[in-house]
């Protein structure tokens, strides 16, 4: 016993002695990040600073490295908000995601860019799109697709119609919570906001706890948090930031249908992204209308042992042709088998766009 305060202020004195060696670590770091920066300006005063596959290379050596206590995906979120932090002193990152504040996409944004960038909320999925085209932002956030109720097509259809490229990706786990404010009483609710998808996550959990409970949808769950605090007889269904944001109380946590329920997002810039190492390209083809289509689109594809990781089918807005597919695959255009391949498919359909060639999550 009484060589326990002994061992606990040695550890304390560790402790700060590591603190010190950390600081002065990650400002010799952002001192380095700094003449990085001037560098770059010198060499191209329209420099692009944000590089994803660097970062993405970064994060992977540093998982590769981390031998514990913290897991590898704890050290490597770290490390990002130690990179977003050097990044904000050569060029502060804005991004455009599709809000309000509070939403899911600003979660990923900020999971992906970390907490020195600066996110701005836009009120539409196209919104996004016309502010990275117009360079009013450095990037763009939007959802894709969710595990549970498929791909949001509304950002499908954007890229038919943008010049825009893909340059990364984030998957985030959605984890829905039944929030309420500080005026609602609890025993009474009658009235559940949230948007459409998200009731869809958890329509058997309501089904089960509130089945006489109105359920108003509304155009993001930021929203619903928000009307929550004017009503006393109101619940919203929302995650983390959200019940930050506005304060609000969780009854009960986690009630999603789906414990692997995630959404995964895609990072929308005006440049091509290099090869990382770990790598996935999309591409949007139109095919024209005749039997075996499908077959002579994918068989380059099995063909060269290229792994596919998701194929959409969207009707043609033109109407000039009946399939359009939105195609992911595991690799990058400038890996000669995938270049091979790419050709291939062009010579085949009635038209290929490639969206991008970018890193693939590493978060």
């Amino acid at each position: 016993m009484s060589d326990t305060p002994q061992s606990l202020d040695a550890l304390r004195e560790r402790i700060d002695a590591v603190d010190s060696d950390i600081l002065r670590l990650i400002s010799e770091r952002a001192t380095c990040a700094k003449r990085v920066a001037e560098i770059k300006t010198q060499e191209d005063p329209d420099t692009v600073f944000y590089r994803p596959e660097r970062e993405a290379q970064v994060l992977r050596r540093i998982m590769a490295l981390n031998e514990g206590p913290l897991d590898a995906e704890e050290m490597a979120r770290l490390f990002r908000e130690i990179m977003s932090a050097c990044l904000a002193l050569e060029q502060p990152v804005k991004v455009a995601y599709l809000g309000p504040e509070g939403t899911f996409t600003q979660q990923a944004a900020l999971k992906h860019f970390g907490h020195s960038a600066v996110s701005l909320p836009m009120a539409a999925i196209d919104e996004v799109f016309r502010e990275v085209e117009a360079g009013a932002v450095h990037y763009g956030v939007v959802p894709v697709e969710n595990s549970t109720e498929g791909v949001v097509n509304h950002t499908l259809d954007s890229f038919m119609d943008s010049s825009m490229r893909i340059c990364g990706e984030a998957v985030l786990r959605i984890h829905h919570h039944l929030l309420v404010s500080s005026n609602t009483r609890k025993d009474k609710v009658s009235r559940i906001y949230s948007h459409p998808q998200s009731f869809a996550q958890c329509r058997k959990w309501l089904d089960a706890h509130y089945p006489h409970a109105e359920r108003v949808a509304v155009a993001s769950n930021a929203e619903a948090a928000k009307l929550v605090k004017t009503e006393w007889h109101s619940a919203a269904i929302a995650g983390d930031m959200a019940a930050k944001l506005y304060d609000l109380e969780r009854i009960a946590e986690k009630i999603e249908d789906s414990p692997d329920n995630s959404t995964r997002f895609l990072i929308i810039g005006n440049h091509d992204v290099p090869m990382s190492g770990e790598d996935k390209t999309s591409v949007v083809v139109a095919m024209r209308n005749q039997p075996g289509a499908l077959h002579e689109l994918l068989e380059p594809f099995h063909r060269h042992a290229i792994d596919l990781t998701r194929l959409e089918t969207r009707p043609s807005r033109s109407g000039v042709w009946n399939y359009v597919f939105f195609i992911d695959f595991k690799g990058h255009r400038d890996e000669p088998r995938v270049a091979a391949v790419l050709e291939e498919v062009r010579l085949r359909a009635a038209d290929l766009k490639v969206l991008g060639s970018y890193p693939m999550g590493v978060l």
